[in-house]
């Protein structure tokens, strides 16, 4: 006598979400996969990430949480790893490609939200807007002065943007179609000239745009070549009284540096929104004069977190349903 064959079925797919997030865009996951998340937000050191991570398909993080060799090695059935971020300096690209696991991140849909602050950074630090707050908050505004915060101008100025890319461009029709700034930039590769043309914006050697711009902001990835690119010395071609504005990685300057620039009074101004080893934030800068400092907020508005989101849930559940990415990052 015969009997039919018993169905086995199918294990399901495990993923790990590292970090709180909006809860109904995260609901997705579980059409795909076994969730395991993170609700409480908390941070994982680097073995509890190993322990959580060790059985799963796939990952959805943030830059809290670094993917290495040893993650790796400890994670065999590790397919992708999809974080919500546009710069993957937290991920060893290398290691992830040897092993065949997809790393996707999700550019584009925060480009604009990042320019506003960047801009606002800009007018908030030339225009010492952080110093005088908290000299009306401590109760020591008594008279008006002549110069009393007098700070650069922006409108008619020149903005130097180190990094041309999507965030780099969208500043730059900023300054120049809303503020008549002249727009100098530099950047690995010269654009065409029709965007040139359409952005006002004309190429500089790196010292050619440090000598020549009234403020310089940086928008450029990181990558190791890219580590202190803004120094000391860097800060002493800059024009006295300029500002220097980062929306980009910590690690592109020297804090020390920029901390000696803003106390000796070379430099006028700066905005930072990263800062290297953040969520540390180097002492030197919470005490220098001129400077604003906000927590890595570039891309904080509710739409495009949203979005931000999205996109690195629709990158895991395609690749684990077997689709190719939709932004899938270059190895």
């Amino acid at each position: 006598m015969t009997h039919p064959q018993a169905t086995v079925a199918s294990p399901r797919l495990r993923v790990l979400v590292a970090r709180a997030a909006f809860p109904d865009v995260l609901a997705r996951l579980k059409d795909v996969a076994d969730v395991d998340d993170t609700p409480d937000d908390r941070i994982e050191t680097p073995e509890g990430l190993r322990l959580r991570m060790r059985d799963k398909h796939g990952a959805f993080i943030t830059n809290s949480e670094r993917i290495d060799t040893a993650l790796l090695e400890a994670c065999p059935a590790l397919r992708v790893v999809s974080t919500m971020t546009v710069g993957v300096d937290h991920i060893d690209l290398a290691a992830c490609a040897s092993r065949g696991v997809i790393v996707t991140h999700t550019p584009d849909v925060l480009t604009e939200t990042t320019a506003d602050l960047g801009f606002g950074l800009l007018l908030a630090a030339a225009r010492q807007m952080a110093d005088a707050e908290r000299y009306l908050r401590a109760g020591r505004w008594n008279r008006w002065r002549y110069d009393l915060f007098a700070g650069r101008d922006v409108h008619g100025s020149t903005l130097g943007i180190i990094g041309m890319g999507r965030i780099g461009q969208a500043i730059a029709r900023r300054a120049a179609l809303g503020f008549g700034m002249q727009v100098l930039y530099h950047n690995r590769s010269r654009l065409p000239d029709a965007i040139e043309q359409a952005l006002g914006a004309q190429h500089r050697s790196l010292d050619a745009l440090l000598t020549q711009s009234h403020h310089v902001l940086l928008a450029l990835p990181y990558t190791p070549s890219a580590r202190h690119l803004i120094g000391a010395a860097e800060l002493a071609r800059m024009q006295p009284g300029a500002t220097l504005v980062n929306v980009a990685r910590g690690g592109i300057v020297d804090e020390i540096a920029l901390a000696d620039a803003l106390e000796r009074g070379h430099l006028g101004a700066a905005g930072l929104d990263v800062f290297d080893g953040e969520p540390a934030v180097n002492a030197r800068l919470l005490t220098a004069p001129r400077v604003v400092l906000t927590p890595h907020i570039a891309s904080a508005s509710i739409p495009t977190r949203r979005a931000m989101v999205q996109l690195a849930v629709d990158n895991l559940c395609a690749v684990l349903q077997g689709q190719p990415p939709l932004t899938p990052v270059a190895f």
